[in-house]
């Protein structure tokens, strides 16, 4: 079973192109430790929420937005292994050189996470729209989330979506500043959801969204098994995939 590591990071609104640079650069060493796939999104659609949101969950400041992440494993014995190697790189690896490499964006906000999918559907394809989402669940509810999400699955296909993960944390830590867990005000009963969907361009996710408004289908069940009040979401842009060859 595939694993991902997720990542949400506040970048300067400025720096993107410095952002895809580095990118470019550091990502390589991912896909050369085993790693099927890496893809970074930039944030085109982040509303402020009531509760949480996006910006909230990095401590964005005045001038920043935020990118959302991924990497993709075979496994996670893979992602362990070659995150291992990785991270033996450092202060080896010029590319991983501060120096020669510097990081457009504060790495002490970054947050991230691996998780093991519990839902997938469809395939991620290069040029595809990005819905990100973070959600709280309760650890008890977990197969209720699992069977909601992958029922909901053939409306949002009919509605447009190409491709959805939902993934359920397994190795998240608790950061200083920030991490998953602040991000969606979590309780400690509470576990992590990673998840995104893909969809064609912004175009079709935007008039699948008008629709959903007014879908009686959409009524949102009165024991839903996470808190939507604290769910984070937004749209992206990917501004990089890196792929396996097939």
């Amino acid at each position: 079973m595939s694993y991902f590591d997720g990542f949400v990071i506040p970048v300067a609104a400025s720096d993107r192109d410095r952002f895809v640079q580095h990118a470019r650069t550091i990502d390589p060493i991912f896909l050369e430790n085993g790693a099927l796939r890496v893809v970074e999104c930039w944030g085109a659609d982040l509303k402020p929420g009531k509760t949480t949101d996006f910006q909230g969950a990095v401590a964005a400041r005045d001038g920043e937005t935020v990118a959302f992440a991924w990497v993709e494993w075979p496994d996670k014995d893979a992602r362990d292994t070659g995150m291992a190697e990785v991270s033996a790189l450092m202060g080896k690896d010029p590319r991983m050189d501060p120096a020669t490499n510097p990081m457009p964006f504060d790495g002490q906000r970054m947050i991230f996470g691996g998780f093991t999918p519990i839902v997938s559907h469809g395939a991620f394809a290069q040029g595809q729209y990005v819905q990100g989402f973070i959600v709280p669940v309760p650890e008890d509810r977990r197969e209720d989330y699992r069977q909601m999400a992958d029922d909901a699955w053939d409306m949002f296909r009919g509605y447009g979506a190409t491709a959805v993960v939902e993934a359920w944390g397994d190795d998240v830590p608790h950061g200083t500043q920030t991490d998953f867990y602040r991000a969606v005000k979590a309780e400690p009963s509470e576990a992590i959801v990673f998840s995104y969907m893909a969809w064609p361009s912004r175009e079709v996710c935007d008039a699948a969204a008008e629709k959903m408004m007014i879908d009686p289908d959409m009524k949102m069940p009165d024991d839903v098994p996470f808190s939507p009040q604290r769910m984070v979401f937004g749209g992206f842009d990917p501004v990089l995939v890196l792929e396996q060859p097939r």
